[in-house]
């Protein structure tokens, strides 16, 4: 792609040394209260050829995994950017790696942006030095995973739901509900699956907005000490028909192949997955009480050694034929709504829904819990600390 002309000016890097300095006198860690006050750059500089990332697998693939897959090498072709790039497996792993200061950049799921943002670990975005930022889906903006107060902290990048995957030769009644992994699961126990995380606690928090209205919850990722508990003993039931959590994708393929599991908790990627091989039949629905998902955001460090690049970065990976490529070998709707216009599979905006604002409106995507509700609703919601040590209680 050709690189539009951007602002000349100041070079990023003398902001990125006011952001270090701004951070320095915050403590680390937030959870509530407001960001530390850093000044997104007025310019994009020449890039300084080095760009190191947290990211996951999948988002940076420079050939090493498969010779056709390579839109690192491009990038660096085009900027000068040399990218290394370190893999993270979990959200908690990549907020641990971004705080070390030795990554310029993430690719952070919800469940990590607001930790990163409050604890001053991320800078916010001068979203114009992003051209391609104006074609993203405009539901993807603005939104209380990617943003505070107005002001966004990075460039969405891909999204998806989390939806109830099912075997279709062992569940015969074509389940609508979530009640199919909580209230009903003894039907299947043993084989019952669940994504292995604390932001699950969601899931059962949203199921419990529907069915238990009495308990108040608006919102899956604002709950009150007693919200919480509620959730937390419904999926303590639920444990006694799992027979296994997942967050490596390629377990829970293996797992419905074999027959270890045939219900539960699932992405699109992992049913194309399953149906490519013919192995076994599944199917995959957005219940009617809704579901969780993700909005992935690539956000910059506040101590990026390297901020030049980054924003050069975050450009490609959202431009049109860029982040067809990242969507489509990934298997998520891409964030960038002209990306359908560049994608091999030309069905797969329509499979993935990557433009219908309807669909997208019955997620509720991963949004890191905190003290002061993350739906504005008061100060007496639990941190996701909290979260954390109920999900160890609920796995034992």
């Amino acid at each position: 792609m050709k690189w539009p002309a951007l602002h000349t000016g100041l070079v990023l890097a003398a902001c990125a040394t006011l952001v270090v300095a701004c951070a320095g006198s915050q403590s680390p860690g937030g959870e509530s209260g407001s960001p530390p006050e850093l000044e997104p750059p007025s310019a994009v500089g020449d890039g300084e050829g080095q760009l190191n990332l947290v990211a996951w697998a999948g988002y940076a693939e420079d050939g090493s995994n498969d010779k056709a897959v390579d839109w690192v090498t491009p990038f660096e072709q085009q900027t000068g950017c040399q990218v290394n790039v370190k893999i993270g497996n979990t959200s908690d792993e990549m907020v641990q790696l971004m705080r070390s200061g030795q990554y310029d950049g993430v690719s952070a799921s919800g469940d990590a942006t607001l930790r990163l943002i409050y604890a001053g670990d991320v800078a916010p975005v001068n979203t114009d030095l992003v051209p391609n930022y104006e074609t993203i889906s405009s539901f993807l903006k603005d939104q209380p995973w990617n943003s505070v107060d107005g002001q966004m902290y990075g460039i969405p990048h891909g999204w998806g739901a989390n939806l109830l995957m099912y075997n279709v030769n062992v569940v015969r009644d074509a389940p609508n509900s979530w009640a199919a992994v909580f209230d009903d699961a003894s039907k299947y126990k043993g084989k019952v699956t669940a994504y292995d995380s604390p932001i699950y606690i969601a899931d059962a928090a949203l199921y419990l907005s529907k069915t238990k209205p009495e308990l108040g919850i608006t919102d899956p990722y604002s709950l009150t000490s007693e919200q919480l508990d509620a959730a937390t003993e419904l999926l303590k039931a639920q444990r006694e028909n799992i027979g296994e959590y997942w967050s490596d994708y390629t377990k829970e393929v293996q797992a419905f192949e074999s027959g270890t599991s045939v219900i539960g908790t699932s992405w699109q990627v992992i049913a194309n997955t399953i149906g490519a091989d013919n192995k076994v039949q599944v199917n995959t629905v957005l219940p009617k009480e809704g579901s969780t998902g993700w909005s992935d955001t690539w956000m910059v460090s506040a101590k990026a050694a390297h901020p030049n690049c980054m924003y050069k970065w975050m450009n490609w990976i959202s431009s049109p034929e860029i982040n067809a490529q990242v969507a489509e070998y990934f298997g998520e709707a891409p964030a960038q709504t002209k990306a359908c216009e560049h994608t091999t599979q030309k069905d797969f905006c329509d499979i993935y829904h990557a433009t219908d604002a309807e669909f997208a409106s019955r997620i509720h995507y991963w949004t890191t819990p905190q003290t002061q509700c993350v739906d504005g609703s008061g100060d007496d919601c639990t941190a996701y600390s909290e979260w954390v040590d109920k999900w160890q209680q609920i796995k034992g």
